[in-house]
């Protein structure tokens, strides 16, 4: 199987006054194509800075970052923005939308960093909403939508550029259980049509969507194996 990511002691560091903080220390993973992972651990345990560092929003302070075979550990700040815009969707807790933008808007502003024409990011844009649901609310804004109708709007925006990878920062962190059991089935259905998945999240249950479950603690990797209740679902979302 080919892997997607690989990180080769990879840490991370920062410096608080005289004082260095380790938020990553010498950490090794690999993560392989069309695979489904969940990122645990508490409050400081590194899980987040890991997520930032692998979605080329930060960069290690040694080791090396392997994505699609590219190493990306010593790229600057713009061929990482080059590379987060082509390979990576993101989602976030807060849905990070533009308040005065339709859905429809929304999800097609990554297009427009990428030079698709206006007809083209359009088209896209509808599509990748109807694939969650959402074609009748394509020209409403987010405060005409519910929370669970806002995240999939997100989801249609991480999906819009075909990416590698969707990365989710606790993506149902702000959303009551029914609608984060409807936005997990999404992300299930999402992993079912060959994308790889890569969740961060500090709930058990939300975890439990993931087929492998990598758990930090103190920067370092405590434990990291396969989880033997995923249950990957036949079904597709209506």
């Amino acid at each position: 199987m080919a892997s997607i990511i690989k990180i080769n002691n990879i840490s991370r560091t920062y410096q608080v006054g005289t004082e260095k903080i380790y938020a990553l220390s010498d950490i090794s993973l690999e993560i392989f194509k069309n695979e489904y992972v969940a990122l645990m651990g508490s409050s400081g345990s590194g899980k987040s800075t890991l997520m930032n560092v692998l979605g080329c929003l930060d960069t290690p302070s040694g080791g090396e970052y392997f994505l699609n075979n590219i190493n990306v550990a010593k790229m600057t700040d713009n061929e990482l923005a080059e590379i987060r815009n082509r390979q990576i969707g993101f989602v976030f807790q807060s849905f990070n939308l533009l308040p005065r933008s339709t859905a429809l808007e929304n999800v097609a502003l990554p297009l427009i960093y990428s030079g698709v024409s206006k007809s083209d990011r359009e088209a896209r844009a509808a599509e990748a909403l109807a694939s969650v649901g959402l074609n009748d609310r394509m020209t409403h804004k987010p405060n005409e939508l519910s929370g669970g109708q806002r995240q999939r709007v997100a989801v249609a925006r991480a999906l819009v550029t075909n990416p590698s990878i969707i990365l989710a920062d606790e993506p149902t962190g702000n959303l009551d259980s029914k609608t984060s059991d409807e936005i997990m089935e999404l992300f299930a259905d999402i992993h079912r049509r060959g994308n790889t998945v890569i969740l961060v999240t500090h709930e058990e249950d939300i975890a439990r969507n993931a087929h492998r479950i990598v758990r930090l603690k103190d920067g370092l990797v405590e434990s990291d194996t396969s989880n033997p209740n995923f249950n990957s679902k036949t079904t597709s979302l209506k």
